[in-house]
């Protein structure tokens, strides 16, 4: 926990049992409830949101985030969700339909999707790790699995393991790396790596999850957010407070050069289903179309016949 009277340098859930208290620098919200060995965010039930928050905002430039979680849960492959995310952003507290956060937030959101949404996901496996950067006006999009919103991401088979699971983000110098260890290895891989990454300081630290239709247990074991400590020559030391200075007139997130993380997502076509359904109904318009003008000749047919007689 960050030291009172103190600028936080350390924000630190772990041992959770022990964390919450009156004076506690987290707040849960939702469903989320706290035990000896981890914060259960959502259990295998559906339609469930739940979150846990840090209380205070964190001013670190150069820092680095832990995460030790686990999910679980009794559906069977592509039958279970929806996911977990990870947050630095400028609001706390507020449900939504973004893994249980606000859409069109502000700030960093980390996914951990377990669910293929978009029709066509033959391109990835899933669960799915991926990174996105709101600036209070961009949605994520969960009908595509965030695709047009994504800086980058990889897969990472992180359900029902029998080793533990974790994520690694760290950021400086406008850059953000993003690294996974789900194999049992110890080993982190890197997963994500965006540069030119513009984040203001003064956000807050949380994590949360939700089920719908389908549903797994979404557990926090441990998070820790600290500061890095970067060895500097003068020079190097004389680019960052440049640096500083240009941060500090960044009040939205945003990222250098967009388009080159833009993830192409492919138009959606139509499935066989769509298909003979469209095609039956042309049919079938067309066969009404013919009926009618085969009536409406006939009637004709019949009153000129009449007007000879």
């Amino acid at each position: 926990m960050p030291e009172a009277g103190l600028e936080p340098r350390t924000f630190c859930l772990q041992r959770i049992g022990l964390g919450f208290s009156s004076s506690s620098q987290w707040d849960l919200m939702g469903t989320a409830v706290v035990t000896p060995d981890y914060i259960r965010l959502t259990p295998d039930l559906q339609s469930r949101q739940g979150a846990v928050w840090s209380r205070i905002p964190f001013f670190l430039r150069d820092w680095e985030l832990k995460v030790h979680f686990k999910i679980s849960g009794q559906g069977k492959k592509n039958f279970n969700g929806d996911g977990l995310a990870m947050w630095l952003t400028k609001d706390r507290m507020q449900n939504g339909p973004v893994f249980g956060n606000m859409n069109q937030f502000i700030g960093l959101g980390i996914f951990v999707d377990t669910y293929p949404n978009a029709e066509r996901s033959h391109d990835r496996a899933f669960p799915y790790i991926s990174v996105m950067l709101g600036n209070g006006t961009l949605l994520y999009d969960h009908d595509q699995d965030g695709r047009p919103t994504e800086l980058g991401g990889c897969t990472a088979m992180a359900r029902n393991t029998v080793h533990d699971t974790f994520v690694l983000v760290r950021y400086s110098n406008s850059r953000l790396t993003l690294m996974v260890d789900v194999d049992g290895k110890q080993e982190w891989k890197q997963c994500a790596d965006v540069t030119g990454l513009r984040l203001p300081t003064g956000y807050f630290f949380g994590a949360s999850s939700a089920t719908g239709d389908l549903s797994d247990n979404h557990d926090i074991i441990s998070m820790k957010l600290y500061e890095l400590a970067i060895p500097r020559n003068p020079e190097q030391q004389q680019q960052q407070q440049q640096q500083q200075e240009e941060e500090e007139e960044v009040t939205v997130p945003r990222v250098d050069n967009m388009e080159q993380f833009q993830v192409a997502v492919e138009e959606e076509g139509m499935s066989t289903v769509q298909y003979f359904f469209t095609l039956l109904f042309s049919i079938m318009g067309l066969g009404v179309l013919a009926v009618v003008g085969l009536v409406l000749y006939g009637r004709w047919k019949e009153n000129r016949r009449k007007r000879f007689y």
